[in-house]
């Protein structure tokens, strides 16, 4: 004869089975407070929720009230660790099942000092014998077991927990080592950054005044600039600005400055805006005074740009505001290439008017009184990075 179970039974079993499996995989929070001997809230201390084998399961920091709490903790037999150093430590077993585990109180015991623990010695071994003798199990023939046996099971007992407190402190050291390798890490990365401000911040602001600022431009309008520098967010008027340049520095270029001295190592100054310079064989005709000489001056701004190879073009316009004519007009570029004052010169011509000399010699970089000459520099990728620039304007006259 057949016997068969109604569907119904069959679904409440798999149901149950599964509501089990849920209940079986739930986890819990554990949370409690610290006290030390006093009774009053110990703060600040570290509290570890160790599982039977001393294994370190989670590990939290107590709040200024004493108050912890550890989340997602399954079933299980656990230990919750303090040590609060001079305050003492404690030890608590901790069964979850079923439930959070709320309210719990964590009291700290102080150790006491070797003196007191050796006077003390008699009445703690009899305590500890009786306690003993008590959980000790009994053998076959009712007798319990022998003094030695308890004093080896004391001794197991004793290492487990010496054991146990070394590693608790090798924990701590560990933890002390990563977080001074940390607080080290960021002390390295402001030193850098103080060494050199273009580690951090691209932009050079060369202002009116020859001054150089070395920021961060977070906002701007047509009136002013909103700067974030080493000191502080700085607010500049457009009207004080030169130009700003856009620095850029490669890691493998930076220029490397020993620990020893990177205390007492300050970066040479920036070279400061120049202004034209006469360097003709008779500059005596280069008065500032003489009424009819010539003056060329830079026109707007200089543009920088790159190509697709990585070349830096920089163009711009010169003018000749002065009452003669200007010959073979050219910029002079100083780059500066690091922060131990390495720099590198290249000229370019501007592109005038055409003027034949009575030598027979003729150039497209003349500029009547009035004339704008326009001109270019090319930088290939070969020559590296720089830090910044300043420019020269020179000329030649000839009656």
């Amino acid at each position: 004869m057949t016997i068969r179970r109604p569907k119904n039974s069959i679904l409440l079993a798999v149901s149950y089975l599964l509501i089990f499996g849920f209940v079986q995989a739930k986890d819990y929070g554990v949370s409690g407070q610290v006290f030390d001997s006093n009774g009053d809230k110990a703060g600040k201390v570290t509290v570890l929720l160790l599982d039977n084998s001393e294994l370190e399961v989670q590990s939290t920091k107590a709040k200024g009230n004493g108050k912890f709490k550890f989340k997602k903790v399954l079933s299980g037999e656990y230990f919750i660790r303090v040590d609060g150093g001079e305050l003492g430590k404690a030890n608590v077993p901790v069964t979850v099942s079923e439930d959070d585990i709320k309210d719990l109180q964590v009291s700290l015991q102080q150790t006491a000092p070797a003196n007191v623990v050796k006077e003390e010695a008699p009445a703690a071994t009899q305590v500890k014998k009786q306690s003993v003798a008590a959980v000790a199990p009994p053998i076959n023939d009712g007798s319990l077991v022998p003094e030695s046996a308890a004093e080896d099971e004391r001794g197991d007992a004793g290492s487990t927990y010496i054991m146990n407190e070394l590693s608790f402190e090798i924990k701590k050291l560990s933890a002390e080592v990563k977080h001074l390798s940390s607080e080290l890490e960021n002390l390295k990365s402001l030193s850098k950054m103080w060494v050199n401000p273009l580690a951090i911040y691209s932009k050079e602001i060369i202002m009116k005044n020859g001054s150089t600022i070395f920021g961060k431009i977070v906002y701007q309008d047509e009136s002013e600039l909103k700067v974030e520098t080493l000191v502080g967010y700085l607010i500049i008027k457009r009207d004080n600005i030169v130009r700003v340049i856009d620095n850029v520095i490669t890691e493998d270029t930076q220029e490397y400055v020993p620990e020893q001295v990177r205390d007492s190592y300050s970066p040479p100054p920036m070279p400061r805006l120049s202004e034209p310079k006469y360097t003709s064989a008779d500059p005596l005709n280069r008065s500032a005074g003489r009424k009819y000489a010539a003056n060329c001056v830079l026109v707007g701004n200089i543009t920088e740009k790159k190509d697709n190879q990585g070349n830096t073009i920089f163009t711009g316009e010169v003018k000749n505001i002065g009452g003669r004519r200007a010959d073979f007009v050219k910029m002079d570029f100083v780059f500066r290439k690091n922060w131990s004052g390495e720099t590198k010169t290249l000229t370019t011509f501007a592109r005038g008017t055409y003027h034949t000399f009575d030598s027979g010699i003729t150039t497209d970089a003349t500029l009547l009184p009035g004339a704008v000459g326009a001109f270019e520099l090319y930088v290939p990728h070969a020559f590296g990075s720089f830090i910044g620039y300043s420019y020269v304007i020179d000329w030649e006259e000839y009656e």
